[in-house]
């Protein structure tokens, strides 16, 4: 709270005054209403809309890639804009407007602020502003209409213009705020005080940071408008997380990109949306994850920081799975019975369960030695340590089970740039030409071998990275399990060792999959591990999480910031050294 201060004698002839009307502020509402008169308002009440008021989607984590999050909060790189200076991101908000304004848009308010701005009406000295930084010419009859539905009152709605009531031109939302609330202080004389809601602490410090700069500026002798000090109080409201159905997502998401392809004025050229496999597994419900949690005992005291929890498949590759592969197990969708066998310990680290297929003679196919859930890892520890498990305790009878799976697959999508000389299999691998123009996430990629240069082309990359398309090499038949007799890979096989197989798919990849840098600065965490069938070992992150101040913006508000793109509060799975198996969670089917 900046608290009003007076010690200083101001002599009115020495500065040049300044002159604040109702009529010049009324030109900053895109409502026509008329303003009460200036004795007789004590308090400014100014609400901030999007995710403070009104629950405002976000793109959604589980279904986008780190880059993608932030890409598509960008007003450049679409040649309309992006998700924030879209309406129809809003418009398809819940059942989409229709439905939702005949309900009032039930559960997507913050409904603790919606009883202070119903305060606020009822209290006839404070003058009601509600202000946002989305832009009126696109905005303002949506936010409304939105309004409007549920039956608050404002004496101003405010939206940013490219041009204020005096010619004004603003460098930033930041500064388009300022402006307005020094209007309302200047205009209102008679106000004691000023309170501000907002939800994003960096506008909180600005706006704080502001009231502290504008009291002072009130009490020098050269001041441009005489008026005494305002008691300011910026009201940091909890941040929330809604976001839309995925089907909807996507489809406005597509919408996006076909108007962009239309009219190509951006510095991007043709987008598409991509899909990103992190690896194709039998998925595990989340019931039966539960269930499968109870077999162990996690050592007491752990903290919950320390210790990731999964339970959600048995690996089938940690990739995307060739097609012959795929085709042997059934493909995406086919069903599995497994019974659990045993579970371990390993190295007091890695807890998993082995288990086996029902009925015995299934066919199943998985690239570590025996099949087995990896039930949950210490901080550091990777999912494909749990190979070198070699003794397996029994399940007691009482705590034996059975369960179901399905074949399917991790996936996130991204956002990129069209590549007309890239297949099918190649678009499943983030192009890194796109990486340069806004940030990567990076455990999408692996990283360069140590003491090399990365290479400076896309198909290079691809060379030095990613193993030849399996369809045109000798792979699966080695790996395929056919009961009762596993041939099972040794472990110097699945290593690359003495004993490796050139023709494997499974070993031909083991050495080119490092973990990637955590140069990305929007999520927390360490740089990702080696792939589970990977190198040595992966790079160390150096990027600064949310809690640093790192990464992504949540609104427009913070378009030409130069920062990292990232999502605020979604850590890097990966991130944290979990491997391919942890991660943002399964949406692939």
């Amino acid at each position: 709270m900046a608290a009003p201060v007076s010690n200083a004698t101001i002599n009115p002839a020495s500065r040049k005054t300044t002159t604040h009307t109702i009529t010049g502020l009324r030109r900053w509402s895109c409502q026509d209403k008329e303003l009460p008169p200036v004795s007789q308002i004590k308090a400014i009440h100014v609400y901030d809309f999007d995710n403070t008021l009104f629950n405002s989607p976000l793109p959604n984590p589980k279904l986008w890639n780190g880059p993608t999050l932030g890409y598509l909060q960008t007003m450049e790189g679409f040649t309309h804009g992006g998700w924030w200076h879209d309406p129809n991101i809003l418009r398809s908000t819940g059942e989409g407007i229709e439905q939702e304004e005949q309900k009032a848009w039930e559960g997507w308010w913050n409904e603790q602020i919606v009883s202070l701005v119903e305060l606020t009406m009822q209290q006839k000295d404070a003058l009601n502003v509600l202000l946002t930084g989305r832009g009126e010419a696109r905005f303002a009859d949506l936010i409304k209409r939105v309004v409007a539905s549920k039956k608050l009152d404002f004496d101003m709605i405010c939206l940013k213009v490219e041009v204020g009531p005096s010619n004004q031109r603003f460098k930033s939302t930041m500064d388009y705020k300022q402006s307005l609330l020094k209007s309302l202080i200047h205009t209102y004389t008679d106000a004691d005080e000023i309170r501000v809601y907002e939800d994003r602490p960096k506008h909180v410090r600005g706006f704080r940071d502001f009231f502290t700069a504008f009291n002072k500026a009130l009490m020098s002798p050269t001041a441009p408008t005489p008026r005494k000090p305002i008691t300011a109080e910026v009201v940091q409201v909890a941040e929330g997380s809604t976001s839309l159905s995925p089907i909807t997502e996507t489809a406005e998401v597509q919408r996006m990109i076909n108007s962009h392809n239309e009219s190509l004025t951006s510095n991007y050229g043709r987008l598409a949306i991509k899909r990103t496999i992190f690896y194709t597994g039998y998925i595990i419900s989340p019931q039966d994850t539960t269930h499968l949690l109870s077999l162990i005992n996690l050592p007491q005291g752990l903290p919950e920081s320390e210790v990731k929890i999964l339970a959600n498949n048995i690996l089938i590759t940690p990739r995307p799975c060739p097609k012959s592969i795929l085709d042997k197990v059934g493909g995406i969708g086919k069903k599995f019975t497994w019974q659990v066998t045993g579970t371990a310990v390993f190295e007091n680290k890695i807890w998993a369960a082995r288990v086996s297929p029902v009925p015995e003679t299934e066919r199943y196919y998985t690239e570590n030695p025996v099949p087995m859930v990896v039930l949950a890892l210490r901080k550091g520890a990777r999912p494909h340590d749990a190979g070198g498990i070699q003794n397996w305790q029994p399940i007691p009878p009482e705590k034996a089970f059975t369960f179901e799976t399905v074949v399917g697959e991790k996936v996130l999508l991204r956002v990129e740039e069209e590549n007309p000389h890239e297949g099918d299999w190649e678009s499943l691998f983030p192009n890194r030409l796109n990486s340069r123009k806004h940030p990567r996430e990076d455990f999408d990629m692996p990283d360069a071998p140590r003491n090399q240069n990365p290479p400076t082309t896309h198909q290079s990359y691809r060379d030095t990275h990613f193993p030849v398309h399996p369809s045109k090499q000798s792979t699966a038949q080695s790996q395929l399990h056919h009961p009762p007799q596993h041939q099972n890979p040794t472990l110097d096989n699945r290593r690359g060792g003495p004993n490796n197989n050139s023709n494997s798919y499974h070993t031909r990849a083991a050495n080119t999959n490092r973990g990637g840098r955590s140069g990305y600065r929007g999520y927390q965490g360490r740089g990702g591990r080696g792939n589970a069938r990977g190198g040595d070992r992966g790079g160390r992150g150096r990027g600064r999480g949310a809690s640093h101040g790192g990464g992504g913006y949540k609104s427009l508000d913070d378009v030409g910031d130069n920062r990292g793109y990232g999502y605020p509060g979604q850590e890097n799975e990966r991130g944290k050294g979990y491997g391919a198996q942890g991660g943002l969670p399964y949406n692939g089917y």
